[in-house]
């Protein structure tokens, strides 16, 4: 009589074991499924070959950004991004521009850094230069690079930055952003100075910028006062892959 009841025993044991194991997957398959459209809905990297590029507030929340290609407040006054909805640079440059912000709000715990542009794809720089073909190309470069060099921006090594208040209200650089005029060239600002186009208030600003950016070796360029390169052209394109069209 003792022996079908450890017999039984033993079976119920081994089918509890079975049993076990196929219980806790169910589990954790439930457990994954509802993140599974919350990260489609908001993706927060693209890849681009082996490129891993991240929003420009990924390491730093008090980085704001505004997408200005994604609408018509741009220099050619209509949409140039179709799917890309948010600015989008490096990995590693998005690490350092978070150091970037950490900077400012030491300097300032009230300013942002405020981001209009990162990743470009090759295909809207296509865009951009063609629009612009009543200007000489020697003279056209100097505001939009030449797309068969390829800008630093396509490579997702570049940003247009400026800053602001806690209310996304940009401080005043005397020139608006994508302003092609003289005045917003940092090379003249010494003489638009003197001649009081701008003021002492706005090169100051011009300078505060410059000078938060070049903390993480960020590079401005002689003509336009929002733009900084992470790399010189030549070290993007040893480093990264370019962007053709958007991801």
């Amino acid at each position: 009589m003792k022996q079908p009841a450890i017999f039984l025993f033993i079976l119920i044991f081994l089918v509890g074991c079975e049993s076990a194991p196929q219980s806790v997957k169910r589990e954790g398959v439930a457990h994954h499924e509802p993140d599974i459209p919350e990260a489609k809905h908001e993706p927060e990297l693209l890849v681009n070959g082996k490129d891993t590029l991240v929003k420009v507030d990924a390491y730093n929340p008090d980085i704001y950004w505004e997408l200005k290609y994604a609408t018509a407040e741009n220099f050619m006054k209509r949409v140039l991004y179709d799917t890309l909805k948010a600015v989008y640079i490096q990995k590693d440059i998005a690490l350092r521009l978070a150091e970037c912000q950490a900077l400012l709000s030491k300097t300032n715990p009230d300013l942002h850094l405020l981001v209009y542009d990162g990743v470009r794809p090759l295909s809207v720089q296509w865009e951009m230069w063609n629009a612009l073909d009543s200007i000489p190309p020697a003279e056209r470069g100097k505001f939009v690079s030449n797309p068969q060099n390829g800008s630093v921006h396509n490579y997702g090594a570049a940003v247009d930055i400026t800053i602001c208040d806690a209310n996304r209200k940009p401080i005043d650089m005397g020139a608006g952003y994508d302003d092609i005029r003289k005045i917003a060239y940092p090379s003249l600002e010494a003489q638009f100075l003197a001649s009081g186009e701008l003021k002492r208030e706005h090169v100051a600003n011009r300078a505060l910028l410059r000078r938060i950016m070049r903390s993480q070796r960020f590079s401005n360029i002689p003509t336009e006062w929002w733009h900084f390169n992470a790399y010189p052209r030549a070290v993007a394109k040893t480093r990264y892959e370019i962007v053709t069209r958007e991801l």
